[in-house]
């Protein structure tokens, strides 16, 4: 069985979080460290807990998301995987960081394309890939359905959704993705989204402004 803890970091307050399962394996997903600090508290936590990466796998690559992924992939020798579709947004990090005030000159190049149509193993335990787009062109969603749970990235909010004025961003695809590949999901699925508190299906239908139209 895999479960989840979650870790917030940088000055976008974005949502990193490990999926681990119960050989003490886990996944690194969207790390997001900017400070050393930050950096080291994660390590701190794997070190306690004698966890082992085994890749960091991104839901999508805006710099929020990206910024502890070289750090991770030196430290622990693990490769990094995101979507092909996403290749474009990873190529101009480096641009957006300046424009947001960042330091960030070495963009992370990714090892391996997670694709929609191949579970991701961790053991003897697998996610399904959702495809979601509209936040950005590659944005994925890591779906466990086992234990009735997503990570989304920045496609679905509690009360929200992702942003779609950034390069490679469409509102109407998002909706769609939202209501395709996440609502389609049982009504008690909860949602751990890029940003903020979680959710679930059930909640998001009934009350989300955008989406319970």
């Amino acid at each position: 069985m895999l479960h989840i803890e979650c870790f917030t970091f940088n000055a976008f307050q974005e949502n990193t979080y490990l999926i681990i399962n119960d050989k003490k394996q886990c996944w690194i997903i969207d790390p997001g460290m900017y400070e050393n600090d930050e950096i080291g508290y994660l390590n701190q936590f794997i070190a306690e807990n004698k966890l082992t990466p085994q890749a960091v796998i991104n839901t999508h690559t805006h710099i929020d998301h990206i910024f502890g992924v070289q750090a991770m992939m030196d430290k622990y020798k693990i490769p990094f995987g995101i979507h092909e579709k996403d290749q474009p947004v990873l190529n101009g990090a480096a641009g957006a960081a300046m424009l947001f005030g960042f330091s960030f000159r070495h963009v992370p190049k990714p090892d391996f394309y997670i694709s929609e149509s191949k579970n991701l193993a961790l053991g003897d335990d697998e996610l399904e890939i959702r495809f979601t787009p509209g936040h950005s062109p590659g944005s994925i969603t890591f779906y466990y359905p086992k234990a009735n749970w997503a990570i989304c990235g920045d496609v679905l909010f509690n009360g929200s959704i992702g942003r779609t004025d950034l390069p490679g961003g469409n509102f109407d695809t998002l909706i769609n993705s939202i209501r395709s590949e996440l609502f389609t999901m049982p009504a008690n699925t909860i949602i751990y989204s890029g940003h903020g508190p979680s959710t679930n299906i059930a909640h998001e239908k009934q009350y989300n402004p955008f989406l319970n139209a």
